[in-house]
């Protein structure tokens, strides 16, 4: 038997460093949007309890993937006994700030659940996925949300349909160098979801990635002479919205030739939603 699923990019349209805890851990809150821009997983049941990636990934050996770590997980969680081969298609970049890795592993972490027919509930799957990353949470969580804590608190926020034009600069952003960066901003005044206004909202980690990395500057500046233009996560990629696709491929026929993009759709909910119990 094989399934094949959607992982989905995820865009923050803000993201506030608002304080840190004792173990260094930095507080945030974001807002967490579903995009149409995904990875896909092919996952073929094996009954000898193997876990393997059957293709290649450079730079991300087996061991280290999030998917394979997902599956082992939830093995070792259930005293599962079947194994899985798994095929990732990748078209998410890394270090791109958009969540490829973290959706990667949930997408495995809900089509086990199913091939494997283990009958966890979503709550017990986002608790497994936080162990993973701090982003894994919401794709399993399945609806874009506010994020608060370390980003796995959550609360769902349904979002109006928009285009975004989304650019890869050609850079490879060191999450952990930005975080320890002695001019990050780490004091950002809490918001309340209800008092939330995207237009005055921003990315803590923005300044610092410019100023480390000069070509998401230079991609930022050339957006945003169309409109307000952001970084997500703590990058490399950058994003504008539009009201609707004309709009978005308009501006991105403009995009140098120098430069790389697209444009992605905001989903209204995971693809996956339904995957999971409550």
């Amino acid at each position: 038997m094989t399934l094949s699923y959607p992982a989905p990019a995820k865009l923050n349209l803000f993201l506030h460093i608002v304080g840190r805890r004792a173990d260094g851990y930095h507080l945030l809150q974001t807002l967490f949007r579903f995009i149409d821009f995904n990875d896909t997983l092919h996952f073929t049941l094996r009954s000898d309890g193997k876990v393997r990636r059957l293709n290649d990934i450079e730079g991300v050996p087996p061991e280290q993937d999030l998917c394979v770590r997902a599956a082992r997980l939830l093995q070792q969680e259930c005293g599962c006994k079947l194994g899985v081969d798994i095929t990732l298609e990748k078209h998410i970049p890394m270090g791109g700030g958009l969540g490829g890795g973290s959706s990667d592993a949930a997408t495995t972490l809900l089509a086990l659940n199913r091939l494997w027919q283990l009958g966890l509930t979503r709550t017990r799957l986002m608790e497994m996925g936080l162990s993973l990353g701090a982003d894994v949470p919401v794709f399993i969580f399945g609806e874009n949300a506010f994020a608060e804590g370390i980003g796995e608190q959550l609360q769902a926020y349904s979002l109006a349909e928009a285009w975004y034009v989304l650019l890869f600069p050609p850079v490879h952003v060191a999450t952990a160098q930005v975080f320890a960066h002695p001019q990050l901003t780490r004091d950002t005044i809490s918001l309340r979801i209800r008092d939330l206004s995207l237009g005055s909202l921003h990315n803590d980690l923005q300044p610092v990635v410019c100023k480390l990395y000069p070509q998401v500057a230079q991609h930022l500046a050339w957006l945003d002479k169309f409109a307000q233009a952001r970084m997500t996560g703590s990058g490399a990629c950058v994003f504008a919205e539009f009201a609707d696709e004309a709009q978005a491929q308009a501006v991105l026929s403009q995009l140098p030739s120098g430069m790389r993009g697209r444009v992605a759709r905001g989903l209204p909910i995971h693809p996956l939603y339904d995957l999971a119990a409550i």
